[in-house]
């Protein structure tokens, strides 16, 4: 895929989900298993914000139930949502978190 080099990689990823809505639960589940690397919880934001834009800020708000305008700044660049909005946009994005147990080191 040839992809022109006045394309933003925020717009080459938000059209990958656009063209395959599946994709979001690979991106966002990648991106949770990846939190704690460095820049980790930037790259959650994003991931969650790319989503949100690839279905339409406006349609997920609406079903998370907050303003548009507090989705925008939740999920902003220097956002820091609390639990309470990341888990609405979560499923209002019709995306689902799961947790598994890992074994810890001794």
């Amino acid at each position: 895929m040839k992809v022109p080099r006045d394309i933003s990689h925020d717009e080459i990823v938000i059209g990958m989900l656009k063209a395959d809505p599946d994709f979001a639960n690979e991106y966002l589940a990648t991106a949770l298993e990846e939190v704690d690397l460095p820049g980790g919880q930037f790259a959650l934001l994003a991931a969650l914000r790319h989503i949100a834009e690839a279905q339409g800020m406006s349609a997920v708000a609406a079903r998370a139930g907050i303003p548009r305008e507090s989705l925008y700044r939740a999920l902003s660049p220097k956002g820091n949502p609390t639990i309470k909005t990341f888990l609405a946009v979560v499923r209002g994005a019709g995306l689902h978190l799961e947790v598994r147990r890992e074994a810890l080191a001794a």
